[in-house]
Order: C-alpha cells, then structure tokens, then sequence
C-alpha cells in the first residue's frame, strides 16, 4: 500500500490534515449523527479550541453534514477538547 496520508479539510479553518489528526463526524442513515466510526456522510474537525468554537458560531458541522447537529455531540466533542487540554498540560 501506499505510505501516503489520507488527507481531509477542516470544516471551519479549511486546513488540509492527515485524517488521524481530526475528529470525524458522521451523519449514519440509521443511528443520526455518530463521532468516529460508522458509516455516511462524514464531516472533519481539528482538534483545536478555535475551530470547535467556528463550526457551533457558524454552523458548519450542520451544513457539511446536510442535516441538525444534536447538542449532545457538540457537547462531547467540547469534553473532549478538555481532556486533551488537560492532558497536554499534565505532560509539562
């Protein structure tokens, strides 16, 4: 196979990044919207603050996705914004 990252855009800063370095979200035909894994119409996020606060501002996890964002998601994607902060600065 080919050693190639898989790239995808950020759907608030537009930045082009290797896919395991964003969070994946996804609207599944079955279960709604799902974080990481599934199947359907998937839309990428950094795993930065600032873009958190841009997608929920200007609604672009809801346009990418074609469809509402609940808020428990954008609740579990902001948790885990805080753990990694939260890890990031037990690491110092």
């Amino acid at each position: 196979m080919s050693d190639r990252p898989v790239l995808r855009r950020c759907v608030a800063c537009r930045q082009l990044l290797d896919r395991r370095q964003l969070w994946r979200v996804i609207r599944d035909y079955q279960d709604g919207v799902l974080l990481d894994e599934g199947m359907g119409r998937s839309a990428y996020l950094c795993r930065e603050e600032n873009c958190l606060e841009e997608a929920t501002r200007r609604k672009r996890l809801h346009k990418a996705l074609r469809c509402q964002v609940p808020e428990t998601v954008l609740a579990v994607l902001k948790q885990r914004l805080n753990q990694s902060v939260g890890e990031s600065a037990e690491a110092d």
